[in-house]
């Protein structure tokens, strides 16, 4: 691809216009130094395409000049822990024999705080495994009322969500979630009746039904980055805490009319929002991200 006797277009110029890495030209790397040879190339494609797997890896190293079987780098790539970003375990699934309740929200109108609460549960990758968050948010603020984060899915995760929330803002009158079998389940459901509140699930393949906490969600994976990992369960936790502490407090929704969640759900409507300044917006986005 490279015609190094080309004297209209230096090697240079035509490994950009390729996008190939030049150093591959040049580097003859003696059999004793392959394996560090490709371990460099690889993490240097992966950190710029961290959603390609060790196919996509081994035919971008083709395109460099760079002739190495599939396995090869898929054994390289095992051996520094490096993994494509792919969709994660199911949360959903739904336990046919327990109870599903009927869609209450339909047609309803959500003028106020603590009238309806959404809940679901999202899966977090990290070096050692994955985590996973539960959340509740109110629909009319987008205020996260309550979260939990564990390594295990199971309903006394969400049962410690809930009993923290109404601990702190008191019962809403209607939670809705997905048909989970955490929220299926008879633990889940006996301690929602139990404290008066009323059940509402999303039917089957309708994520629209819950979308205020799925824009949670993709908020904090996609506006904080899918792209980083972190390396332990502490560091999550506190990166979570912080993050969701800046979210409530400091970040503005176009759908409420550019106000924060703590100023709709607290009713202070003509309080001004503190925005932070740019350099303080990356210093937090370093800080949960990228430590």
């Amino acid at each position: 691809m490279i015609d190094k006797n080309y004297k209209d277009l230096s090697i240079r110029k035509q490994s950009s216009l390729l996008c190939l890495n030049r150093s591959s030209l040049y580097v003859k790397p003696k059999s004793d130094d392959n394996d560090y040879f490709l371990i460099n190339l690889i993490a240097e494609i992966y950190s710029a395409y961290p959603i390609y797997g060790y196919r996509r890896i081994t035919a971008m190293l083709g395109r460099q000049g760079v002739n190495v079987n599939h396995k090869r780098v898929r054994s390289l790539m095992q051996m520094m822990n490096l993994k494509a970003i792919y969709p994660g375990p199911n949360t959903s699934k739904r336990n046919l024999q327990e109870l599903v309740h009927p869609y209450l929200l339909k047609d309803l109108k959500v003028t106020r705080a603590n009238q309806v609460w959404q809940v679901d549960i999202t899966y977090l990758r990290t070096s050692s495994g994955f985590m996973y968050l539960v959340a509740l948010i109110d629909m009319y603020s987008r205020f996260v009322i309550g979260y939990r984060l564990s390594n295990s899915l199971n309903v006394e995760l969400c049962l410690l969500a809930l009993e923290d929330a109404v601990s702190k803002y008191g019962k809403p009158e209607i939670i809705n979630s997905d048909q989970g079998s955490q929220f299926t389940s008879t633990d889940w459901v006996s301690k929602v009746s139990s404290e008066g509140i009323k059940i509402s699930m999303t039917g089957k393949g309708r994520c629209n039904d819950n979308a205020n906490i799925e824009r949670l969600w993709r908020s904090f994976k996609y506006e904080g980055s899918y792209l980083y990992k972190w390396y332990s369960a502490l560091q999550l936790k506190g990166n979570v805490r912080g993050w969701l502490d800046w979210y409530n407090n400091n970040r503005p929704h176009q759908a409420l009319d550019y106000k924060t969640p703590h100023e709709v759900y607290y009713g202070i409507m003509d309080k001004p929002y503190a925005l932070p300044t740019i350099p303080q917006y990356q210093q937090l986005q370093r800080s949960i991200f990228c430590s």
